[in-house]
């Protein structure tokens, strides 16, 4: 039996690469009693038979930080444990077979240069020269990065297993977590099966969930929610080909397929659109194991790579593999503590890219366990943007077809999953499908992006130029600016907060002041202790002891647990209530007239002013109005109980035909937004973003006492900006701006854009992003040469510290 110790400071639940990396990073940090459970065999789950790329190139900022961390560490592992590691930088090749694709891979390359990766683009003839083997015809473009490369999967997670137990951890096999023992919010141990069928229990702190595909059934066993589920995935290993030497890893995503070359075999894998799920209750004595091959369904994959690598046609297939691997709902891997525990960590998931990310996946989860808050933003990955319903079984199953495909689908701006659809829809749903709504989905939430014309097929047809609802949103805007429109927001959160302590627990969690007159609304910030911003919301006071705080879509859970956590002795109760109301904006110069239409309410600025609700009568039922914008003008959020929504919409709509009222959706929202320079939470503004560095200092109030983050924001004020918030404005009206898009300030890369839209009033795309401005004045920054690159054009920018459009944000207070 082995030595089981009966306390740790941490227990780590399975010993696949990520469950080691993260043992390897906490041991780093000088943590003691660290230990680490497998129930089987280091590697014996998804680690041993992963394909082993190692690439830097990802969707996101952080993401690509992070994969570029594991690269960095993998090269240096063997020299510090001894342990071969098999890591090659022999670089990777990444093909477009069309303009799209190319448009993408070279927006990715632009970000990734943002951060230090050493990348450049390559014509079809230079990817000849580096890879003789590939057919190029079609190829109309491509990346190479030279320090990515491949490693021995399993060994490298023996590597890290082997340098936290040079440190002290303990990495103990053949033990079984069989239940957490849970006390209110935190696990107090756990309870453990070894192979010989002894029992026992280890007293811990804290448990990371890193059980891979069995992550969604430990998760149960834990307490918290991890949507995700196993998916086969394929690949081949030929014969050995006479003369082939070390290649670039090489990836050809519009044919799904990737390739490796391996003690002079070809590795070909598959990531193809159609998945076929496995199962989410994995067998008890798994280990090592492969599934039945399926030569059917990667036939037309080995079809096409044939003709795009002929040298396969006459090489014999060593080994046919069909190993599972986990998916998530969004593609993105899980990391950070569970929102329903306060000592459950997770780090599973991982979308076949475990073997890169796991190196930056470990580091940034210690440092996070090691401080208590995120080392740095990881909106994309937290644990917390998943919605309880998303652990649902049926779901899972549904979506996971679909997942593993997108990896290498074209990732298009605004693409939208096909399966799974239809779980969360608004009081307005069928309404507005009637007059042409077309549906993309956040959070579950079925939202109306955009409204087709008349004769228009109410679809998306994806692109990175101009897409088919470009005008169908100029309109809507239009709408907006000059008349008035109106647009669904039910999804948004909606946390109710009520108690005798309610306005101290308000005043001591945000930075804004709440001890205001009842129905006055407050926009403000959830701060860390560092001033970076955890929420960004608008709190109304609807009574003596009872406010409601609005958050966007997909921040309703994490905003919610943040309350929860910082909750301490303050007495209120916290309820999320965002299913009982729906919400209409009705926003543009002639919203007070369609109001006064439907309600015999005052909306005068006397009775009604900017930043104050108001309960009133609409057609024959109740609502409350909300005198607030998002888009920039004049209007009203209406909210709605939902067995009246529908009468609501139908009394609002009827109304205002006779002033050509326009339906309005989220991308118009979103063009409107940045034109006004109002942030976007999770891309400008995120936990590593300073309040006063976002430009929102306004919307803090530092003569209150010992609110989170207060002292951060004093030291700011003495210290001085470091990075200012910027908006940015083409000068070209054609090129289109989404996010990620290098700055570039005098001809130097000093950033990259957060977020990105269309500004169709103000005629050009509009970006934000933070420039340095360290000893700088306002009027130094503003004084240099800005230019935009988008996808390796570098395009002339007008840099603005105020709103481009009303800068004194006259047009909502008339």
């Amino acid at each position: 039996m082995p030595d089981i110790p009966s306390h740790a400071r941490v227990v780590i639940i399975g010993g696949g690469v990520i469950g080691c990396s993260v043992a390897y990073h906490l041991t780093k940090l000088g943590w003691k009693d660290v230990v680490l459970l497998e129930r089987k065999q280091l590697t014996s789950g998804t680690t041993w038979h992963a394909a082993g790329l190692i690439a830097q190139l990802r969707a996101t900022a952080n993401m690509t930080k992070l994969a570029k961390y594991s690269q960095e560490l993998y090269g240096n592992l063997e020299q510090e444990t001894g342990v071969a590691t098999g890591f090659k930088r022999c670089g990777s090749i990444t093909v477009a077979l069309t303009e799209e694709r190319r448009e993408e891979i070279y927006r990715q390359a632009g970000m990734a240069r943002a951060f230090g990766v050493d990348v450049e683009e390559i014509s079809a003839a230079e990817v000849k020269a580096k890879y003789e083997h590939l057919n190029i015809d079609g190829v109309t473009g491509a990346v190479y990065l030279d320090k990515d490369g491949q490693g021995d999967p399993a060994n490298i997670a023996l590597a890290l297993a082997k340098g936290a137990r040079q440190r002290g951890a303990r990495v103990i096999e053949r033990v079984k977590v069989t239940k957490g023992l849970k006390s209110n919010r935190k696990l107090t141990g756990v309870n453990y099966e070894t192979a010989d069928g002894h029992t026992g229990t280890i007293t811990c702190d804290h448990v990371v969930n890193c059980a891979g595909m069995w992550g969604h059934q430990v998760g149960e066993m834990l307490g918290v929610n991890v949507p995700l589920h196993s998916c086969e995935h394929f690949y081949i290993v030929t014969e050995a080909i006479p003369g082939l030497t070390q290649l670039p890893v090489l990836r050809v995503p519009d044919e799904c397929a990737y390739y490796k070359e391996d003690a002079g075999k070809m590795l070909l894998g598959a990531f193809e659109p159609n998945a076929k799920p496995w199962r989410l209750d994995i067998p008890e004595d798994f280990e090592f194991d492969q599934l039945p091959e399926d030569f059917d369904h990667f036939e037309p994959i080995l079809e096409a790579a044939v003709e795009r690598m002929p040298m396969l046609a006459e090489a014999g297939i060593h080994t046919f593999f069909n190993g599972p691997e986990s998916f998530t709902p969004d593609d993105a891997y899980h990391l950070g503590l569970a929102p329903e525990m306060d000592n459950v960590w997770i780090a599973a998931g991982f979308n076949s890219i475990g073997i890169q990310s796991a190196g930056g996946a470990g580091m940034a989860l210690a440092q996070w366990m090691e401080d208590g808050q995120k080392p740095f933003d990881l909106g994309d990955v937290d644990i917390s943007r998943m919605q309880p319903f998303q652990g649902n079984k049926t779901y899972l199953f549904e979506r996971s077809k679909e997942t593993l495909g997108l990896l290498y689908a074209d990732h298009f701006p605004y693409l939208q999953k096909k399966t799974a659809r239809g779980v969360r829809r608004t009081p307005f749903h069928h309404h507005l499908l009637e007059q042409g709504a077309v549906m993309g989905e956040l959070a579950g939430w079925e939202r109306a992006n955009w409204f087709a014309r008349d004769g228009q097929t109410p679809e998306y047809d994806y692109s990175w130029k101009r897409q088919n609802f470009f005008d169908n949103v100029a309109e809507e805007l239009t709408a907006i600016r000059t008349n008035v429109g109106m647009y669904d927001m039910s999804s948004f959160g909606k946390i109710r907060v009520e108690g005798r302590d309610a306005t101290a627990f308000m005043n001591h969690i945000g930075g804004g002041q709440y001890d205001v007159p009842v129905g006055k609304i407050v926009y403000t910030q959830f701060l860390n202790d560092r001033a970076g911003i955890e929420a960004d919301v608008t709190v109304t006071r609807l009574s003596e002891t009872a406010y409601l705080v609005v958050t966007p879509a997909a921040a309703r859970l994490a905003d919610e647990t943040w309350m929860r956590r910082h909750q301490g002795d303050f007495n209120v109760v916290i309820t999320d209530v965002t299913a009982g109301e729906g919400v209409l904006a009705v926003m543009g110069p002639n919203a007070r007239n369609l109001l006064q239409a439907v309600s015999p309410a005052d909306f005068s600025n006397a009775v009604n002013p900017f930043g104050t609700a108001q309960e009133i009568e609409l057609g024959m039922g109740l609502a409350r109005v909300h005198r607030v914008t998002y888009v920039g003008e004049l209007g009203w959020e209406i909210y709605v109980s939902a067995d009246m929504a529908a009468h609501a919409f139908e009394t609002l709509h009827a109304a205002g035909q006779d002033m050509d009222l326009k339906l309005c959706g989220m991308h118009m929202m979103d063009c409107a937004r940045i034109e006004k320079g109002f942030r976007h939470f999770g891309h400008d503004i995120t936990a590593e973003d300073h309040v006063l560095e976002a430009g929102l200092g306004f919307a803090v109030k530092t003569d209150k006492p010992d609110f989170i983050g207060r002292d951060a924001v004093l030291r700011k004020k003495d210290s001085g900006l470091e990075t200012r918030l910027v908006q940015f404005r083409l000068t070209d009206p054609e090129p289109l701006l989404y996010h990620n898009e290098p700055v570039i300030r005098d001809g130097e890369i000093v950033g990259y854009l957060s977020s990105g839209s269309y500004g169709h009033h103000l005629g050009a795309a509009i970006g934000l992003g933070y420039v340095p401005c360290k000893n700088e004045t306002a009027a130094d920054l503003l004084a240099s040469t800005f230019e935009i690159d988008v996808s390796g054009t570098r395009v002339a920018a007008q840099a603005s510290l105020k709103p481009m459009y009303d800068p004194k944000s006259e047009r909502v207070k008339v």
